[in-house]
């Protein structure tokens, strides 16, 4: 690889870059079964870690390359497969409830794409009901889908907020994710103490007195 194709791999590594808010995946992203894939992904990985120089005989190593292969497919990644995504029922708003609802404290969990090292950190969500109000839990389980798939976080944040919205069917939703990346504090600059934080909003939250009332309530 020459050198100016590597200071361009190092340049946009270290620049979250977020054109669409789709995860890119090639077409053909689904042909393979998950057997395949998890086979397929345990032989490269045995070649990365024998090309580190470790004893893949020693019998704390030996599983190694499969217990990765399947943590990928069917843990840290799953929410790369739309058939994994979460039905979001929602139900009519007999209440007839129209102020600010909030679900805070969502636990994420997800995976840089520019290093594959771990993002962990908390979502909040906010939204004013409509005529649909949504099941508390489906907002929590949203958020894991999206998360469980290489990531960038602000296109983690408008993933979230797309598909509340479209749930819901209003524009008065807000995401709010504050999180630590392990590609800071492990590698590079090695900041063990920062956080990011990224917020998207629509419909009512364009106005900064209900903003303000949201990040009071996640405070």
């Amino acid at each position: 690889m020459k050198e100016n194709e590597l200071e361009n791999i190092e340049y946009f590594g270290d620049h979250h870059l977020s054109t669409n808010v789709e995860t890119p995946l090639r077409k053909d992203a689904f042909e393979k079964s998950d057997d395949i894939k998890i086979a397929n992904i345990q032989r490269y990985f045995r070649k990365i870690m024998d090309e580190l120089g470790l004893d893949l005989n020693d019998d704390s190593l030996s599983g190694t390359p499969y217990r990765v292969a399947k943590m990928y497919v069917k843990e840290l990644f799953y929410g790369l497969d739309p058939s994994q995504k979460p039905k979001l029922s929602t139900f009519e708003n007999s209440y007839n409830y129209n102020n600010l609802l909030v679900e805070k404290g969502i636990r994420l969990d997800s995976v840089c794409e520019h290093h594959f090292l771990p993002i962990t950190g908390f979502a909040h969500v906010g939204y004013i009901p409509n005529k649909r109000v949504i099941g508390l839990s489906k907002i929590n389980r949203l958020v894991s889908y999206y998360a469980h798939r290489p990531q960038v976080q602000e296109r983690l944040c408008r993933q979230i907020i797309k598909g509340l919205q479209e749930a819901l069917d209003t524009e008065s939703v807000i995401v709010a994710i504050t999180a630590k990346h392990l590609c800071v504090s492990s590698r590079g600059i090695k900041d063990n103490d920062s956080q990011t934080t990224t917020v998207e909003y629509g419909g009512d939250f364009n106005d900064i007195a209900l903003r303000s009332e949201f990040f009071n309530s996640i405070k």
